[in-house]
């Protein structure tokens, strides 16, 4: 299993670069952080979160097939928004609503470099929005008002002092 960051490292506030070898070594990349997805519980997993600061990001939902998506570029977005609750592994424990474009289109590379694009929307458009403000070393906090941000920090603070008191 890879190690996931959590906020206050400094890649996660960095732009990711572009990949530009595709191959074997791209392919375990991905495979790892797909494992690393479920190992956390979670649905989607940006390299940036594993110390990577490639841009690359996996996505696995209910009754599909895990994704991957390399040097994604989101191209369109809907005018409809829509609000839902998100966390993020690199938050563990907290989780706020945030809102997002209801659909996006996203044009992407596959593992072996094939480009295709994908029309998403709801649950699948919000990860992939989520996972896509990672590769530009933004997190979910970051869209939300002063208050609501610096009140989820400290709820994260409080129970990392707990959680390090037990150990």
């Amino acid at each position: 299993m890879l190690e996931i960051l959590t906020i206050g490292e400094e890649t996660l506030r960095k732009p990711a670069q572009p990949v530009d070898s595709f191959g074997s070594e791209l392919k375990l990349l991905a495979d790892a952080m797909i494992d690393t997805m479920h190992e956390d519980g979670g649905i989607g997993l940006a390299a940036p979160q594993i110390g990577v600061p490639k841009r690359l990001f996996v996505v696995h939902l209910q009754d599909e097939d895990p994704r991957v998506f390399v040097n994604p570029e989101i191209i369109e977005t809907s005018q409809e928004t829509c609000v839902q609750e998100e966390g993020c592994l690199s938050i563990p424990g907290v989780y706020a609503d945030v809102h997002r474009p209801e659909g996006i289109t996203l044009q992407a590379r596959d593992v072996a470099g094939k480009v295709f694009t994908l029309t998403a929307s709801g649950m699948l458009a919000r990860v992939i929005q989520h996972e896509y403000d990672h590769l530009r070393g933004v997190l979910f906090i970051d869209r939300l008002g002063d208050e609501q941000r610096e009140k989820i920090l400290r709820i994260y603070e409080k129970r990392q002092r707990k959680r390090k008191k037990r150990v």
